[in-house]
């Protein structure tokens, strides 16, 4: 049984006492979920209450960064973020993890789940590429790099109604991640072979990453299945219910 708890917790990384903030409910597996850019713990809100009265301890941490965590890096990469998450595996959650990532969260399962296999029990990832080769032309990425666009103002709204370094850092965090999304992630496939976790690949028929490069992921994976949905990058919450029916049957795991 764990208390449920929503607010600020401090983690080891980047350095001692950095604080970030989190969100815990629930008990039974420990199941951890993975937001993506420009985003925070509110993007899962279709999934978090359905997780936790479907038998997990839900953990939501916001990267520093985003959503209610100050930023404290002078640059966003990949690497850091996922070193971030295994911090807070180890420190908070306390081992051992079911892990859905949405977008740069998958990235950031990948990494997790190929430097610290005995952190990832099932893990989840959705909508995301690994090389700028299975990157889709036209998606929602290509919108935002103009920082007047109304898609990056209406995350901008966003960031400012919760981050505590306020609407001024906004163009901070926005060069930051744009900088990380142009260099990054660039994986060799090839790579994922030394990844021992249950995997499921999970993405919308009109999403940021090609269908051929999801097939491509599975390949080289010892464990894992494809799921493609009607939907696009959003689809966790365009679809909440045929998302989570998706998800909660993989990690119970029961066959596909």
């Amino acid at each position: 049984m764990t208390t449920d708890f929503t607010g600020y917790i401090t983690i080891s990384h980047p350095e001692p006492g950095t604080p970030i903030w989190h969100q815990v409910a629930g008990s039974g597996p420990a199941l951890v979920l993975l937001h993506g850019a420009f985003s925070s713990a509110a993007d899962w809100g279709g999934q978090f209450q359905p997780f936790v009265e479907a038998g997990f301890r839900v953990h939501v941490p916001e990267r520093h960064g985003h959503g209610h965590s100050a930023d404290v890096t002078e640059e966003f990469h990949y690497e850091t973020m996922a070193d971030e998450t295994i911090v807070y595996l180890d420190e908070v959650v306390g081992g051992r993890a079911h892990i859905v990532g949405w977008s740069d969260g998958a990235v950031i399962a990948f990494i997790v789940a190929r430097k610290r296999p005995d952190l990832v029990d099932r893990m989840v990832v959705l909508g995301q590429y690994l090389n700028s080769s299975g990157r889709a032309a036209g998606g929602i990425l290509d919108t935002i790099d103009d920082i007047d666009s109304d898609i990056v103002q209406f995350l901008r709204a966003d960031y400012a109604s919760a981050s505590p370094d306020g609407d001024d850092h906004f163009p901070v965090v926005f060069e930051k991640t744009n900088a990380m999304i142009a260099s990054e992630p660039e994986m060799d496939l090839t790579d994922l072979a030394t990844v021992s976790a249950p995997t499921l690949v999970l993405q919308g028929d009109h999403d940021e990453v090609l269908v051929q490069h999801s097939l491509a992921i599975v390949d080289q994976l010892p464990n894992a299945r494809l799921a493609v949905l009607p939907g696009t990058h959003l689809v966790p919450i365009e679809t909440p219910a045929v998302v989570n029916l998706v998800v909660l049957n993989f990690l119970s795991g029961d066959p596909a």
